[in-house]
């Protein structure tokens, strides 16, 4: 279900019971899984694969070439409460070429940086940098991963080089 006033780009394609809340947009030759919530004002870039079973909040921003995983989750209110007076929305922004393990929690107001890896079932609770790898609960720093994904080094300091001997792609 796309909502009147969503705007989606050419070639996006959906899966089951997907539901695109008025406001949003999303990009070009997109994958948006079976059981994708995208609320109001979500914006999601070009070339972007939102698998199964994840709903982005109002107040996430997803850049181009960015992966989530399935059952993914976002939040987007730092002191959530059945019933509140107010609430205020706390923007989350995933940069260019991000992955997102499947079962990942991104708590909201943590960034997360170019080509940066958050492992399956993560909680970030703190911003990740760009080709940063971080894992567990909570996402802690790893490695440090190529803008094709694989893991370049598993220091605590990121390398100068950032490229892999797989696909010698440029670190940026």
């Amino acid at each position: 279900m796309v909502e009147e006033n969503a705007i989606v780009g050419r070639g996006t394609r959906f899966y089951g019971r997907a539901h695109v809340r008025h406001g949003a947009v999303i990009g070009d030759d997109c994958t948006i899984g079976t059981n994708v919530f995208v609320d109001e004002g979500v914006r999601i870039g070009s070339r972007v694969e939102i698998q199964s079973n994840v709903s982005v909040y109002r107040g996430v921003t997803i850049e181009d070439e960015v992966l989530v995983g399935t059952s993914a989750e976002f939040t987007n209110d730092l002191y959530p409460r059945a019933v509140a007076e107010s609430w205020q929305v706390v923007p989350t922004i995933l940069h260019r070429g991000a992955t997102i393990g499947a079962n990942a929690t991104i708590v909201c107001g943590n960034d997360i940086g170019s080509s940066a890896t958050v492992g399956a079932g993560a909680v970030v609770v703190k911003p990740v940098q760009d080709h940063e790898l971080v894992l567990g609960n909570p996402a802690s720093r790893s490695g440090w991963v190529c803008a094709c994904g694989r893991l370049v080094a598993r220091t605590s300091e990121r390398p100068e080089d950032l490229r892999c001997a797989e696909c010698r792609r440029e670190g940026r």
